[in-house]
């Protein structure tokens, strides 16, 4: 039985009363919509007035667009809705999730690098404040995942690392700094990813651990959140077998679920067994790691079924919202769990002042401050791994000529967050003294590929200056080193001979493919102020300060030499 008296909600008699005066009176499509957080509108592509009238959605999620340009839309389409509407962006890293001018504050496992809560409270409140400036109320974060399998191409540096009690402490002080800002946090993703080594952008995933060590890592997690009164969970489309098979020993492998269809692990796990009160909304239901699981016109249902109070994203909106309404009236779903769906987004909406709220009239983003604020947190998160052979700091003296080698730089692959870092690393040393050549990938040198040796690599360069900006991407199956298929045409074979040091401006996990490389640094993110950091590290001007949240040697001894 839902009780809006109770956490999180806390409302009074008379606001529940209204609020379940307003589902009885509210006619089912109208229900149906609110079901649906949908994708963010472009105002260049769609009339948002029109498509608010007709759709009546719960929420919309927007990606990066000009600040100007997100306020007139979230404004616009604000206006035209009858119930108030959820706006929410990945501020994972800061308000560069909602707006192209936002700040890029920093990864939160570099946040954790800090071990310094305040650089997370400074993560959420940078990025809740150029949210809330355009009208964003809502964050899909914190990611309280924990990072336990080096090889996930997901989770890596968008979590807080792999301590389950560090988690806590980052994301307990984000979401401090989202609420500062009127923005309502979401931790995601239940019941926790990290463990497989896949990503559910492609197939559902599996958390493969026990119900005991689930309890004493994911589950510690989640009871502590749940226990300070977070209001919203995002459901990922990651099995838990080993739960669903507790709560149901005889159910068969063929019907375990992810957990964004599984009524054992919303209702059960996630309700009863943590007592979560609050609301639950699915990961992208476009993710094939939710498709393959049943036909979508089987599968909406079945996650509202399942305890799942709304649907994020759709494909074809019509046709998604027709599959709802064709369950209700067949009786697959019920009435009365629509209901309740509908009455837990609009006790939500009413807990957090959304019925009441106006939209922001001044448009002033202080990302100056926000960047300074964001040096101070590179400052303190830039980590030497080690310096085996102590070649550092550099300087002009002992290494006038660098061959500088950058790894990844790419924009491919889903919702990346940076670009490229290769002109800020070669300008900046040019500017340092250092004579800088770029190894160019596209037009490669036979002679050096295959016969080259180590007097003529000695007559070009003094240190070879390694970078790897191989971030996480959705749709992709590794953040491994990628050498040039060619005879590994940009790998350092020459290490043992000549001064080489690797620099990971995302990944932290690269000693696993270059474990003989002697000079290693993690910096976590590829921002500007983190590049400026490592770049005064590594000639010397400043102290590393950065704690490695994870282990970078990946349980490779031999990285460790």
């Amino acid at each position: 039985m839902l009780d809006l008296s109770k956490k999180p909600y806390y409302l009074a008699d008379e606001q529940i009363q209204q609020l379940q005066s307003k589902v009885q009176t509210m006619t089912l499509d109208e229900k149906i919509g609110q079901l649906f957080f949908v994708i963010g509108q472009d105002e260049d592509q769609v009339d948002i007035k029109e498509f608010i009238k007709t759709y009546r959605p719960g929420g919309m999620m927007y990606r990066p667009a000009p600040a100007e340009k997100i306020k007139r839309q979230l404004t616009t389409a604000q206006a035209a809705s009858e119930i108030p509407l959820f706006f929410s962006a990945n501020l994972e890293s800061g308000g560069n999730g909602i707006i192209t001018e936002g700040t890029w504050f920093g990864m939160p496992l570099q946040i954790a690098a800090t071990d310094d809560p305040e650089q997370a409270y400074e993560l959420g409140n940078v990025a809740g404040s150029e949210a809330s400036q355009v009208g964003c109320n809502m964050s899909f974060s914190p990611i309280v995942d924990i990072d336990l399998n080096f090889r996930n191409p997901i989770t890596n540096t968008r979590t807080f690392g792999s301590d389950p009690k560090r988690v806590i402490q980052m994301a307990s002080a984000q979401i401090k700094g989202l609420e500062k800002n009127g923005i309502l946090p979401v931790i995601k993703h239940f019941p926790g990813d990290g463990v497989d080594e896949r990503d559910q952008h492609l197939l559902s995933t599996i958390n493969s651990l026990s119900v005991d060590d689930w309890m004493n890592s994911y589950g510690q997690i989640y009871q502590t959140f749940i226990d300070q009164g977070i209001s919203s969970i995002m459901i990922g489309h990651i099995m838990l077998p080993a739960w669903e098979k507790q709560l149901s020993p005889d159910i068969k492998d063929s019907e375990l679920r992810p957990a964004s269809a599984s009524k054992r692990l919303i209702d059960g796990l996630l309700r009863d067994e943590l007592g979560f009160n609050g609301l639950t909304i699915t990961d992208a239901t476009p993710m094939i790691g939710y498709n393959s699981i049943l036909s979508r016109e089987e599968l909406l249902p079945a996650t509202i079924n399942a305890g799942i109070d709304m649907i994020l994203f759709n494909k074809n909106i019509d046709e998604d919202y027709m599959f709802i309404k064709k369950a209700v009236e067949n009786g697959t779903l019920k009435l009365a769990r629509v209901n309740e769906a509908v009455l837990r987004i609009l006790a939500t909406k009413m807990a957090h002042g959304l019925f009441e709220a106006t939209m922001p009239e001044t448009l002033t983003l202080n990302t100056a401050e926000h960047a300074k604020k964001a040096a101070t947190t590179a400052k303190k998160a830039v980590t030497l791994v080690k310096d085996r052979d102590h070649l550092l700091p550099l300087t002009v003296n002992r290494y006038p000529r660098i061959r500088l080698v950058v790894l990844g730089d790419s924009d491919d692959g889903g919702f990346k967050e940076g670009g490229q870092v290769s002109d800020l690393f070669q300008k900046q040393l040019e500017t340092l003294g250092f004579r800088v050549t770029l190894f160019d990938r596209k037009r490669l040198d036979f002679h050096e590929i295959f016969e080259e040796g180590l007097a003529e690599m000695k007559e070009k360069f003094d240190l070879a200056l390694y970078v790897a900006n191989i971030e996480t991407a959705s749709n992709q199956t590794t953040t491994r080193l990628d050498w040039i298929h060619l005879m590994a045409a940009d790998a350092p074979w020459f290490m043992k001979a000549i001064p080489t040091v690797f620099i990971s401006t995302a990944n932290p996990y690269h000693l696993f493919d270059i474990p003989a490389v002697s000079t290693y640094i993690n910096t976590y993110t590829g921002n500007k102020e983190s590049i400026d950091a490592v770049l005064r590290k590594m000639t010397g001007k400043e102290a590393f300060e950065g704690v490695s949240p994870v282990d970078p040697f990946c349980g490779d001894f031999s990285a460790k030499l």
